[in-house]
């Protein structure tokens, strides 16, 4: 019995010094984030992202965002590397496959599609599935976590290096970790310069510029936050916030053309990891656990419409996301919603017409 005790007592201590002492990759800063927002008003909860249809269910893995060709097929990136599209008869085939994680993806005005991709950098694919590498580092700083991207009319593209520090695999490290590792970035295909617009961003995702061109946004994730860079006017070449204390985690932001933005939520708060964030002492113990027992995402769907001025127009929710949820990504083409995820299987299309009907 004796024995058994020393063993118990040995493990447990063991298991002490471990979560206390054990080297761990994170270097957590405090911060305190402000109080959410209530869920009322526009924020209120709704069902009507279940008015959405699965599209390629079982066979796409993980699309974490979604581009759509002129005939109509719908294209999306998966866990092993593939790019992956629907054709005339419902059924799907690969396109193109990149080595890597193909996440943020839009078609050119020549019919490529433009990918971001997590460990290979910003990608070019031709129609017939050919991959050429546009970049992979600026100002000497080679990218970890390519991730989303848009392009202004004059065809330059502008992107987001979540974190120069975490591949994508790591990015709850990052999350834990509350310092600015992002970065906004554009490349222009005319010159072949890719240059830094902006760093010090917690988590950089989502990149939309407005209708007009003066402005990108890119998303903040971990700070809840949108993020605006001016690209013409007075306040050309300067930064500052467009929306900020938003009802859940920010992931991809896309823009209408008409002076509107859709803003995918992969959750609402977490208040566990809110009250966790100002202690990084309790954050280190945390990074040494299993991920499984870490402060776990609420299944929930949401995305929001917003105008150019920073105001939420609607939202569209699916509370326990019994049928869409960890939204990453969300496009309006041709007045339907074409809607990603980063741990779906499908892709969620939704006619916004069916949002008036009963």
């Amino acid at each position: 019995m004796k024995n058994l005790l020393y063993v118990l007592s040995g493990t447990v201590l063991a298991v002490v010094l471990y979560l206390l002492l054990w080297p761990t990759p994170v270097d957590p800063l405090a911060w305190e984030p402000p109080e959410a927002p209530q869920m009322s008003g526009v924020l209120a909860p709704n069902t009507l992202l279940r008015k959405a249809d699965h599209v390629g269910t079982g066979a796409f893995d993980g699309p974490e965002d979604v581009a759509v060709d002129a005939q109509g097929r719908i294209y999306g990136g998966t866990a092993d590397g593939l790019i992956r599209r629907t054709t005339a008869d419902g059924s799907v085939e690969t396109f193109a496959q990149t080595g890597g994680r193909p996440l943020g993806m839009a078609f050119d005005d020549e019919g490529n599609l433009i990918v971001a991709d997590a460990w290979k950098g910003l990608l070019s694919i031709d129609r017939g599935g050919d991959v050429r590498v546009l970049t992979t580092e600026s100002d000497g700083v080679p990218f970890r976590f390519t991730d989303d991207l848009d392009m202004g009319d004059d065809g330059v593209i502008y992107f987001t290096d979540a974190s120069h520090k975490y591949h994508q695999p790591e990015y709850l490290y990052d999350l834990l970790e509350a310092r600015p590792h992002g970065r906004l970035l554009s490349y222009d295909p005319a010159s072949g310069e890719t240059r830094t617009l902006l760093d010090d961003l917690y988590f950089a995702n989502g990149v939309a510029v407005s209708q007009n061109g003066d402005f990108v946004l890119v998303n903040e994730t971990y700070r809840y936050r949108i993020t605006r860079y001016w690209l013409a006017g007075p306040d050309a070449g300067t930064s500052d916030i467009f929306m900020a204390n938003l009802p859940g985690f920010p992931d991809n932001i896309s823009a209408t053309g008409d002076g509107r933005f859709w803003l995918a939520l992969f959750t609402v708060r977490n208040a566990e990891l809110d009250d966790m964030h100002p202690r990084p002492f309790v954050k280190k113990v945390v990074s040494r656990l299993p991920q499984f027992l870490w402060p776990a995402a609420e299944p929930y769907g949401f995305v929001a419409e917003l105008d150019e001025q920073g105001e939420f127009l609607r939202t569209l929710q699916d509370p326990g996301g019994e049928h869409l949820f960890a939204v990453t990504s969300v496009k309006e083409i041709d007045n339907t919603l074409y809607m990603g995820s980063l741990y779906n299987d499908r892709i969620g299309v939704l006619p916004l017409e069916r949002l008036d009907q009963r």
